[in-house]
């Protein structure tokens, strides 16, 4: 596998009107606090023979964050858990890149007591933060400890968005989704975060072994392990964790990620967001796109990027009636669109089809805003041999608001065994 690239922050931040849940009152996951992080759940060691992946790029020093609770700096893969401490309980930081609240999250009924500790629990679309069951990845956990869980998940063969990049590889970006969702599973369900709750994420990183994420497999089902570290309590509920990955296909190693997830109250986030809130029945203009073969896409409507009529640089193209993209009402741009963008910019910079991310790495600095043009910026580096990576910036207002790399084989074909 290729060794280098830093991408991947996936978030949906999406809020419903004024602030509140998009459909109806908020309920709370009534799981109990988990005690502090025990000292043996380190997180798995990186990909044999792969150094662990770098800390993602953020630019923390831009975010707006005058709180100095907010969550802690990137950490590599390999970073062991941090004890578990508690902030006072107040409304958490503003966060720059903010998942919806999760509308009626249902509690679970699964022991937390060891004798119960390996019953099953259900993923629901309302845990994940998804509207429909066909965009929820992870199926169902089980509690190993108080820090570690075991998921299954099921990766399709066709999906409207995330569906495969050419006749022989699924979407590595489904790896991304499935951590994303996964952390704000355990957050509701095992950690206490209020069914209100807004998430960021702050950085991600995930390693992906392309060769092993085939089609082919798409009927075999994706089990994944989870360690959560860097736990801060804020009062009864939860400030903010990093979770790490690994998954297996098969009992093959396809994919390792991690990231850093904060929490905001709703509180909070309205005081933070006012203005944006009262102007969400504001028109987004639709820009036109680029030709969705230079965007790695099959189809128009799911191009992200608009031409600027200057080389390696495109402006965002926000379509807020994407089924996917935008599933609720958002009072700025989901982070699942600025990953989607990072991952087509570097598609349409380096010439790739496909564009088969190994490694991708992203980190978010402040809101993007739905009235204001962004600017996708990119640098193309050919450092190794046999694969490129692309640095890829999104600047508003003459700020950086994300900066990602993704890096790919320069061929991505995988040896037939005949």
């Amino acid at each position: 596998m290729p060794q280098t690239g830093p991408l991947s922050a996936l978030t949906e931040d999406q809020t419903g009107r004024g602030g509140h849940p998009a459909n109806g009152t908020a309920t709370t996951v009534e799981n109990s606090p988990q005690p502090a992080a025990p000292p043996e759940t380190a997180p798995p060691s990186p990909l044999a023979g792969e150094p662990a992946p770098p800390a993602a790029v953020t630019d923390e020093a831009a975010a707006p964050s005058p709180d100095a609770d907010d969550p802690a700096a990137p950490a590599t893969l390999t970073e062991p858990p941090a004890s578990s401490t508690t902030v006072p309980d107040e409304p958490a930081p503003p966060s720059p890149v903010t998942d919806r609240p999760a509308p009626h999250s249902h509690s679970h009924s699964h022991s937390h007591s060891h004798s119960h500790s390996h019953s099953h629990s259900t993923v629901t679309k309302e845990l994940a933060h998804r509207t429909t069951d066909t965009d929820v990845f992870p199926s169902r956990w089980t509690r190993i400890s108080d820090t570690r869980f075991r998921f299954t998940a099921h990766w399709p063969a066709a999906h409207a968005f995330f569906g495969p990049v050419d006749d022989r590889h699924q979407d590595p970006m489904i790896v991304g989704e499935t951590l994303r969702q996964a952390s704000m599973v355990l957050a509701h369900a095992e950690f206490g975060a209020p069914a209100d709750t807004h998430f960021v994420m702050w950085d991600m990183t995930v390693r992906v072994d392309p060769s092993a994420l085939l089609l082919a497999d798409a009927a075999e089902p994706v089990e994944f392990d989870v360690v959560c570290s860097e736990v801060r309590r804020r009062g009864r509920g939860l400030h903010s964790m990093r979770t790490t990955m690994e998954f297996r296909r098969a009992g093959r190693l396809v994919a390792r990620g991690t990231g850093s997830t904060g929490c905001t109250s709703p509180r909070a986030y309205r005081r933070l967001r006012a203005d944006q809130l009262n102007a969400q029945d504001q028109p987004v203009p639709l820009l036109a796109g680029i030709a969705p073969q230079t965007a790695g896409r099959a189809r128009a409507e799911d191009v992200v990027l608009a031409p600027t009529g200057r080389p390696g640089v495109w402006n965002l193209r926000v379509d807020t009636g994407h089924p996917v993209l935008f599933a609720r009402p958002n009072d700025h741009v989901p982070g699942m669109v600025l990953f989607e963008a990072a991952r087509q910019a570097a598609t349409a910079a380096s010439g790739l089809h496909p564009f088969l991310p190994s490694t991708m790495t992203a980190g978010f600095a402040r809101y993007t805003e739905l009235h204001s043009p962004c600017r996708i910026e990119t640098e193309v580096f050919e450092e190794h041999p046999g694969e490129v990576t692309v640095q890829v910036s999104g600047r508003q207002d003459g700020v950086s608001v994300f900066t990602a790399g993704l890096t790919s084989a320069v061929s991505a074909r995988v040896r037939s065994l005949s």
